[in-house]
């Protein structure tokens, strides 16, 4: 699977910004998607997730501020980010997994795609 990361930028802090991920080379309905986050001397940190069935788990510090979506059709998944904190700002990258385990999917281990990243940039 080829994972496509888009949709970032500069935005305010408050402000609202919307990442999609394309995915091509692989049956996309099957797999988990996961965003995930690295700040600059941070190890990579999970953000959401969105199983195949489309149930989805945030991390504590996005909850109720993103929300991560996917279109099977499209083979995309979007992470609509609202309410914009400076500690938001990371590169931010999609991910995929064939396992739907929930224990396992808030470690980037667990995931075996992974996409170039896309820098969200939050200025107060």
């Amino acid at each position: 699977v080829q994972l496509q990361a888009s949709g970032g930028g500069l935005v305010q802090a408050g402000g609202s910004l919307r990442l999609s991920c394309t995915a091509s080379g692989g049956t996309f309905r099957r797999y988990t998607m996961g965003w995930f986050r690295q700040a600059p001397g941070k190890e990579r940190e999970f953000v959401a997730t969105i199983r195949s069935n489309a149930y989805t788990y945030y991390a504590d510090s996005v909850k109720g501020r993103f929300t991560v979506s996917r279109d099977n059709a499209k083979n995309t998944v979007d992470l609509q980010m609202s309410s914009l904190k400076s500690e938001d700002a990371a590169v931010y990258f999609c991910a995929a997994t064939a396992t739907a385990i929930m224990t396992t999917l808030r470690s980037p281990d667990a995931y075996g795609y992974w996409g170039q990243g896309t820098l969200v940039t939050v200025s107060s």
